[in-house]
């Protein structure tokens, strides 16, 4: 018999994070525009790294799509912490500077969360300075780490009541697993969060209505970590050698399996990433016009 009749056809619903991105804009271009006054972003890139210089000018083909003027500082490879550092603070200080984001990478031997914690929380529309992660806690969201505001955003777009729901987050890093854990919780939501000790973490899973993959192991979550009709999640990020030998993109949920239980997924490319653009985007609105 032909596998391909054999084989259950896709049920899940997607999480178009493109359009859900595009909504999202659509309201900034509304409140920019009904703010009356300017709304800028300024980002600091350090050195010549070919894919963060495409990063920042997409992104300021994005701001100014939305109506944000976009001031990108540049300092050479050669700069040094202090060199960093004293940008920084000298950005915190000036008065047109509402809004605030380094690129990364930084240099070799330049410490990223060190740079990072002094930008002014204030500005911190990546949500990186810890006081903004730790603000998370008492229900802050309007700066926080914005790939994981954009998680949320997306499971709720789904309409599920998170109250009292089980949910499992694999992975746990400072900026993305610990955020989305968090932010579930402050939804009332009873959460697992989820690291390479875990034991028997597919059966742990497939216990849960909503699985967020944060872990950076390509296709690791498999139809059989899921519950049926569950919200999955993919905020994983992978390039892969595909059949051919030439390198794809793949998140940390194999897409093509888990669509035939979930109830919701998320693609890669198409998901978290377009939404983690728009979080940004938000974040640099509210912190201008605050």
């Amino acid at each position: 018999m032909d596998a391909a009749r054999t084989t259950p056809a896709a049920t899940a619903r997607i999480i178009d994070g493109r359009a859900l991105s595009e909504a999202v804009r659509d309201g900034l271009r509304r409140r920019i525009a009904a703010a009356g006054r300017p709304v800028r972003l300024d980002a600091l890139l350090v050195g010549d790294d070919r894919a963060a210089g495409i990063y920042a000018a997409n992104q300021g083909r994005t701001c100014e799509e939305v109506g944000i003027r976009y001031v990108l500082h540049r300092l050479p490879a050669s700069a040094g912490y202090d060199d960093i550092a004293g940008r920084v603070l000298l950005l915190n200080t000036d008065d047109d500077v509402r809004a605030l984001m380094v690129h990364m990478p930084l240099p070799e031997g330049i410490d990223a969360e060190r740079i990072q914690s002094l930008i002014d929380p204030d500005k911190d529309v990546e949500g990186v300075n810890p006081a903004n992660i730790g603000n998370v806690v008492y229900g802050r969201r309007s700066l926080v780490p914005c790939t994981a505001l954009a998680a949320l955003e997306m499971i709720e777009h789904t309409g599920i009541d998170l109250r009292g729901k089980r949910c499992a987050v694999i992975g746990a890093s400072n900026i993305v697993g610990k955020p989305i854990a968090v932010l579930l919780m402050r939804e009332e939501a009873t959460v697992h969060s989820t690291n390479k000790f875990t034991p028997d973490l597919p059966r742990l899973t497939r216990e849960c209505d909503v699985v967020v993959a944060a872990c950076g192991v390509p296709q690791l979550v498999k139809a059989d970590w899921v519950k049926p009709g569950a919200v999955v999640v993919d905020v994983g990020i992978n390039r892969i050698a595909g059949p051919d030998g030439a390198k794809i993109t793949v998140g940390d949920v194999d897409f093509a399996e888990v669509s035939r239980v979930a109830g919701w997924v998320s693609p890669v490319p198409g998901g978290v990433g377009p939404m983690t653009v728009a979080m940004l985007l938000r974040n640099v609105v509210d912190a201008a016009l605050r």
